[in-house]
């Protein structure tokens, strides 16, 4: 009976990110990243869409890592949640431009569905930050709070 307690806690350990909405919305994120990526490359389009696709792959893969792991509650000493929110905002901006310009000139049909793709990360990379403001904003210290020794 005890063996099963303790298995079970250390499955509920990894559970809340895996389950949770930013979760999905982080792993949607990188799946729609991944596809336009590999659209990219089949197309061989400019090597610029594929540099950015490529790397927003890797740092996203980075958070969920990161957050998979909970690495973020032992390394309190960056706010993850606001480095978060800059890197969904940045690169919102780098794949509206990269979409964009996949979808403006004629290209073929696989840059065009690169770039469709691109704009889907860019609704993900929107969600994905509101979900995080709406944490920050209703429970503003949430874990990184420090907590007094005294209470």
């Amino acid at each position: 009976m005890m063996d099963r307690t303790k298995t079970s806690e250390a499955k509920g350990k990894y559970h809340p990110f895996c389950c949770s909405v930013k979760g999905h919305i982080k792993l949607l994120r990188l799946g729609v990243t991944v596809i336009s990526m590999t659209f990219f490359i089949i197309a061989q389009a400019p090597e610029p869409y594929i540099v950015v696709t490529g790397f927003e792959v890797t740092v996203v893969s980075f958070f969920i890592i990161l957050y998979l792991f909970r690495l973020d509650r032992r390394m309190t000493w960056l706010f993850w949640p606001l480095l978060d929110i800059i890197n969904s905002f940045v690169t919102t901006l780098f794949m509206i431009i990269i979409s964009v310009l996949a979808l403006l000139p004629e290209t073929t049909t696989f840059t065009i569905l690169g770039g469709v793709f691109g704009l889907l990360t860019v609704v993900c990379c929107l969600v994905d930050s509101a979900l995080i403001y709406r944490k920050l904003l209703f429970n503003p210290g949430g874990p990184y709070q420090k907590k007094d020794v005294n209470t």
